[in-house]
Parts: C-alpha cells; structure tokens; sequence
C-alpha cells in the first residue's frame, strides 16, 4: 500500500469505527465516515488539501444533487447525489460526494433528518447556491442509491 493511500485510513471521530482505503469507493479523497456518513473539517480550500486548522467535526445535515448544467433545452441536468456537511465549531459547509460504501439506510435518515433544517441554515445554504433535496427528489435519490424506487 502507498503512503498516500495508507494515509486516508482514519479512526471516525464522531462512530469510532475505523475506516480503510478503498481503491475503488468512486472518490479519490475519502472524507467522511461510511458508517455514519460524519466527517471532520480538514480541508481548507479544495479537496484533499488537509489544510484546515479547525480539525472539529462534520455533521451530515442534508443531501443534494450535484450541479452538471442545463440541457440544450434549457433544463437543469440530474447529477449524483451528493452529502452537505456542517462543521460543528466554525459552521463551514461543504459538499462531498457519496462513495459507492457509504451506508444508503443511513444517507436516507440524513435525508429525513434534513426535513426539520432550521429556516437559517436553509436560507445559508440558499444563499450559498446549494438546492436541498425535498420530499419530491425521493424518487430519484432512491434510484441513485438501490437503481430502482423502493415502497
């Protein structure tokens, strides 16, 4: 195994599980936990960075979609699924992609979880440019996480 790839092996700060490399999750920096989906604020400026001095915890808040552009009709186009995360200490947001080991039981409670956002934190995000998924994106995060609507 290569330093780099050993270096992404980390113990959650939040579960306390431990989290291995994995080639082939779908991310080449691996930034959250797959069990619990937190993360911790280590980057600063881009991904895999590690630059950041807060070094607290992630929380998941809410889940949507990544912004690919507009057709050549004028419509947005759907693109993967994506986890927002909150710092606990200093509230910076980002947006992480899914890896393809994230637990889905757990990404859909985010989801759920994400329906009592208080109106700051939705007007932030708003502001921000990030759409949050609502309850009629349900359908498709279901067909992005199983590739079929569940009932």
């Amino acid at each position: 195994m290569k330093d780099k790839e050993q270096n992404q092996e980390f113990i959650c700060s939040h579960c306390e599980r431990k989290v291995f490399y994995n080639r082939s999750i779908g991310t080449k920096h691996r930034n959250h936990c797959p069990y619990c989906l937190w993360s911790k604020h280590v980057d600063l400026d881009e991904s895999g960075d590690r630059k950041s001095a807060c070094q607290d915890e992630m929380e998941p808040i809410s889940l949507t979609f990544k912004q690919e552009g507009i057709t050549k009709y004028g419509k947005a186009k759907q693109g993967e699924l994506m986890l927002i995360h909150q710092c606990l200490k200093c509230n910076k947001i980002s947006i992480n992609r899914l890896a393809a080991d994230d637990n889905s039981q757990v990404i859909l409670e985010v989801f759920e979880k994400s329906k009592q956002l208080n109106t700051e934190t939705i007007n932030r995000l708003a502001e921000e440019g990030i759409k949050i998924l609502l309850e009629q994106d349900k359908q498709e995060i279901l067909i992005q996480l199983y590739g079929k609507t569940i009932k």
